[in-house]
């Protein structure tokens, strides 16, 4: 009788249930051809503490999917549902793709970021829990997103004329000892270097590389700040030690070895060629033979005549001036008395 009971009333319940509103959909197939959105992983850091990290990032428009902290034991907060997205590339791109906030997942660390000192810019250092923290939380992410390590950028990365983030402190290196991002093979760089040490590149090279690496970079030809903005870029995560966006071997070798990790080494540059320019001698003039010594012009020993004055047409024909007899010396009349020079006076100041 329980049992009866308990049966119309779940039937009871069933028809007073409200039927779901829209369109019903039937889940039984699902189809291969697909693959998730998320294609890249933005680090950055956020330039502030832990409190003030979480308001700016919950409470004004730019957000990111997770913010690890920087406590003794880290916390990832995830803010942003990873079906969207989330408001933390802006303005970027990489390879062929722009704007990234719709096609990655975007990753704060709290973090100082930088600060201006009399000796130049200092960055400020990751602490190991924070870094201990990420890499699982990376690792998860690109498995389930089938994302490639290459595609593992920082801010500067993606937006390399604006931003830096996450500076050239940032351990990529032990991420990639994780296996999460791309690294240089060390012999193949080492193999490469005397290449480049023999004669550098030029900067349609430097370009070329940069973007075919991923870099938005205008390929000009020309050593402008973009350009050395890009390297910069570059170096700071793959070669900190020096970051000042100037081309070298180090970097050639870097850019050398991740956009041809297999291929065939370049070969060695010859060294320019030595353009000298024979001395011709002159049209009309033949070689001087040794031991002869120059002819004399023709009359060249012979007392120069003047040459006639022809007048002006209307112009008199000057007469020739008769030779005059030597001048007497003049002699004083008789009783005249001849006083010597007197020296002039000094002109007084």
């Amino acid at each position: 009788m329980k049992t009866l009971a308990a049966t119309l009333l779940i039937a009871l319940l069933a028809g007073c249930a409200t039927p779901p509103s829209g369109p019903q959909y039937d889940h039984t197939y699902t189809a291969k051809g697909q693959a998730s959105r998320a294609r890249f992983v933005v680090l950055h850091y956020t330039v502030s503490d832990r409190a003030n990290s979480i308001k700016i990032l919950t409470q004004q428009e730019v957000s990111a999917h997770y913010l690890v902290t920087d406590d003794p034991v880290p916390t990832i907060y995830n803010l942003v549902d990873e079906r969207n997205a989330a408001w933390h590339a802006g303005n970027s791109s990489w390879k062929n793709f722009t704007q990234l906030n719709n096609s990655s997942i975007g990753i704060e660390i709290v973090n100082p970021g930088w600060k201006d000192t009399p000796n130049g810019r200092v960055y400020a250092p990751f602490n190991q829990a924070q870094v201990d923290a990420l890499i699982p939380l990376v690792r998860d992410i690109v498995t389930r997103h089938h994302i490639a390590p290459e595609n593992v950028l920082g801010h500067s990365d993606i937006a390399p004329l604006r931003k830096q983030d996450p500076g050239p402190m940032f351990p990529w290196r032990q991420l990639a000892a994780a296996g999460l991002v791309t690294w240089p093979d060390a012999n193949r760089v080492a193999a490469i270097v005397p290449i480049f040490q023999a004669q550098l590149p030029p900067v349609a090279w430097y370009q070329k590389k940069l973007a075919t690496w991923g870099y938005g970079l205008v390929q000009s030809g020309v050593w402008d700040e973009q350009t050395r903005t890009v390297l910069a870029a570059f170096q700071m995560k793959y070669r900190p030690a020096n970051i000042a966006g100037v081309p070298d071997v180090e970097t050639a070798a870097l850019l050398e070895a991740l956009t041809n990790p297999a291929g065939p080494l370049p070969p060695v540059p010859a060294p320019p060629p030595v353009i000298t320019t024979p001395v011709l001698p002159q049209p009309g003039y033949g070689p001087v033979q040794p031991g002869q010594p120059a002819a004399p012009a023709p009359g060249y020993d012979q007392p120069l005549q003047p040459a006639p004055v022809q007048p002006l047409p209307g112009q008199v024909q000057p007469q020739p001036v008769p030779p005059q007899p030597p001048t007497q010396p003049l002699t004083p009349p008789t009783g005249a008395t001849v006083m010597p020079a007197t020296p002039a006076a000094p002109i007084q100041q």
